[in-house]
């Protein structure tokens, strides 16, 4: 039995964007789905998947991530290997193809957990990841769109939840993966390139084990939305902690959007997958594309949001 589960995001997207987002999602979800069949970890299976989202522009995760306030992509990932609670995090990474590689070769070749900024930058180069820049033209059209708006309130740059409620254009958005493997383990992998126009060196959600992801021997979760927030309501982590009391999967990802939502106020996502390989979606935005893939299961599942068609 397997079973994975990707997202490109909360937030809301014209009609005319469905079909290729949710093309964007069952693409990840069959690469991740087609690892595991052939016998991989779960580990290397939402990693594949994200990285196919990275390599999709239309995603805000590695080429074609938002810029920042100076017009820098500066990108965010984090995966976590559920049967030893192993994490690899990379923040404010700029001018790389595949940020959450980066992460895992964290986890793998260093003692840490999290490494961030130039120093990050440089051990990617060591270990063999070329130079690479992940700047679409579009990213740099709406970043100069965006930053001409904003040209009038700079004083409203260091206050992002009153930024983000007044422009909600500037939010940005999480692509990730959850995975179960043949052999019963869990992972989760997340990867963005954060919210746009962010002062330089922000770091979001994505890249912190709690907050916007956690695996461990009971599931896995990746979340999507304001990092801030979940940051300060360790949304991921809540979730977890709730499936090893006895919740069922489902019911503790909505019990947690709720909570959020009534302590913070959020428009959140979250996916997860148990031990049975139940995969679960939730949200409380208006889209969330996502696509699912499991073992006895004809086809791969695809659509905008919670109930939504399937896409093509």
């Amino acid at each position: 039995m397997y079973a994975i589960i990707v997202h490109g995001g909360a937030g809301s997207w014209p009609p005319e964007r469905e079909r290729e987002l949710t093309f964007g999602v069952r693409t990840a979800a069959e690469n991740g789905g087609k690892r595991l069949a052939e016998g991989s970890s779960a580990l290397e299976a939402v990693i594949s998947a994200v990285g196919v989202l990275e390599d999709d522009p239309l995603f805000n995760a590695g080429t074609g991530s938002t810029l920042n306030l100076t017009g820098e992509a500066e990108m965010d990932a984090g995966v976590m290997w559920g049967p030893t609670l192993a994490a690899g995090n990379v923040a404010a990474l700029t001018r790389v193809r595949s940020p959450v590689r980066v992460a895992r070769s964290i986890m793998e070749h260093t003692d840490h957990v999290l490494l961030a900024g130039p120093a990050a930058l440089r051990l990617a180069r060591s270990l063999g990841y070329p130079d690479y820049d992940p700047i679409t033209s579009a990213a740099r059209n709406r970043w100069n769109r965006l930053r001409a708006r904003m040209d009038d309130a700079p004083e409203e740059f260091g206050r992002l939840p009153g930024l983000l409620r007044d422009h909600p254009d500037l939010g940005g958005d999480t692509v990730g993966a959850v995975a179960l493997d043949s052999q019963g383990a869990l992972a989760c992998a997340t990867s963005t390139g954060g919210i746009a126009l962010k002062l330089p060196g922000r770091v979001g959600d994505a890249p912190l084990p709690g907050a916007g992801h956690f695996a461990d021997a009971h599931c896995a979760v990746a979340a999507t939305g304001h990092g801030e927030l979940m940051m300060r309501h360790g949304t991921a982590r809540a979730v977890t902690c709730r499936v090893a009391a006895g919740m069922p999967l489902e019911a503790a990802l909505s019990e947690v959007l709720d909570e959020l939502g009534r302590e913070l106020g959020s428009e959140a996502g979250l996916i997860g997958i148990d031990g049975n390989g139940a995969p679960c979606v939730d949200h409380r935005s208006k889209h969330m594309p996502h696509a699912v893939v499991r073992s006895g299961v004809e086809g791969i599942h695809g659509a905008l949001k919670v109930g939504g068609e399937d896409g093509a």
